[in-house]
């Protein structure tokens, strides 16, 4: 069935993004007459045939190295995933206003201000997952920051010792009040982008921008514009 998934005459290869952001996705797709049933089944395929082209789901942060490497044509991913990423060239077409949510810095309720910290201190430590937005935003800033990478619940980081606040990507802030952390300041926003491969966007323009042209369309109905 998916013998032509590396052939360039073949349909073009959508990387959909699993997790918080495929529900609302698969919803778009399904508005612009992508099939996405399959998808939606209980089935552990990662490859699924979607009518008029191939959907490849992925984690939101592999996105960015398949587009741009060619494995999929277009992809699916948030705004902070391609910040983050930035050396993974890619296409931004659209913004599809899916996944709202915030990139901030947030240290333990009653903590004096971040700014007032390093007037003390000299220096801040931060826990991130996202290094080169957080470096990029202190650098940005002339503020002296030693950032400590961290894969998991980043929240604990400032509860044990190990920073003084996190650099993290919030969207209601509930986690965060759970574990007594509140935003100090806000980095950036970000929501979910249409992005596509340099050469299929020049050999197969055409398909593309038409798939772009679509989603444009379904986000502009529902955010209400003409």
């Amino acid at each position: 069935m998916f013998d032509d998934l590396r052939n360039p005459d073949g349909k073009l290869k959508l990387a959909v993004p699993r997790g918080a952001l495929l529900g609302e996705v698969l919803d778009l797709l399904d508005q612009v007459g992508i099939e996405t049933a399959e998808v939606r089944g209980d089935s552990r395929s990662l490859v699924f045939d979607g009518g008029s082209l191939i959907l490849v789901t992925m984690r939101p942060s592999d996105v960015p190295t398949y587009v741009s490497a060619g494995a999929a044509d277009v992809g699916i991913t948030g705004k902070d995933v391609l910040l983050e990423q930035g050396d993974r060239p890619v296409y931004e077409l659209v913004d599809l206003g899916i996944g709202p949510c915030r990139m901030v810095l947030a240290t333990q309720k009653g903590d004096v201000a971040p700014t007032e910290h390093q007037r003390r201190l000299g220096m801040m430590k931060i826990a991130t997952k996202y290094k080169r937005i957080a470096e990029r935003y202190f650098e940005e800033q002339g503020r002296q920051v030693e950032l400590v990478e961290v894969k998991g619940s980043i929240e604990l980081a400032p509860l044990v010792g190990l920073a003084d606040g996190i650099v993290d990507l919030v969207a209601t802030g509930r986690t965060l009040a759970e574990n007594n952390l509140e935003v100090r300041e806000e980095i950036l926003s970000s929501t979910g982008r249409l992005v596509a491969n340099r050469v299929s966007y020049r050999i197969r323009r055409e398909e593309v921008d038409d798939l772009a042209a679509r989603l444009r369309q379904v986000v502009s109905v529902a955010s209400g514009e003409s």
